[in-house]
């Protein structure tokens, strides 16, 4: 099977931070399926180390006050891009992040306050009908 993992979590310094956030039960997946690393951030034009982000009423904005929307829809374009291109029958996507977050992510207030929702790459692999998980989802 291919699945399309967020890259931090196979240990590639992504984040908005410059960190990873490494997972050994996705990096296990390694031994009997293809991961394809994606980090739609990226993809989508953004620098690392950058200004975290969260959803504010249907766009993102960074920690600074900036509107970062239109490279989060083209990371998440990009993304889909991959999925239709290399055939990923699902994706492993870091949580409540407001690119990758599947089913929670913040409030777009800085707080720490989880909300129902999804971040706009695993908005966008849902409507493909890709089935989009997060790393915790495998402890479960």
């Amino acid at each position: 099977m291919r699945i399309l993992v967020s890259a931090c979590l196979l240990g590639v310094c992504c984040r908005y931070d410059g960190n990873s956030k490494p997972c050994q039960a996705v990096m296990d997946l390694a031994k009997e399926h293809e991961l394809i690393p994606v980090c739609p951030e990226q993809l989508g034009g953004l620098p690392t180390p950058r200004p975290p982000a969260e959803i504010q009423g249907g766009r993102v904005i960074n920690r600074e006050g900036r509107d970062v929307t239109a490279q989060y829809q083209k990371g998440a374009e990009e993304a889909a891009r991959l999925v239709r291109l290399l055939g990923c029958d699902c994706a492993i996507l870091k949580a409540r992040s407001p690119s990758c977050g599947s089913g929670q992510v913040y409030d777009g207030s800085f707080s720490g306050t989880l909300v129902p929702g999804d971040g706009i790459a695993a908005g966008t692999l849902k409507t493909l009908g890709v089935r989009v998980i997060s790393e915790q989802d495998l402890a479960d």
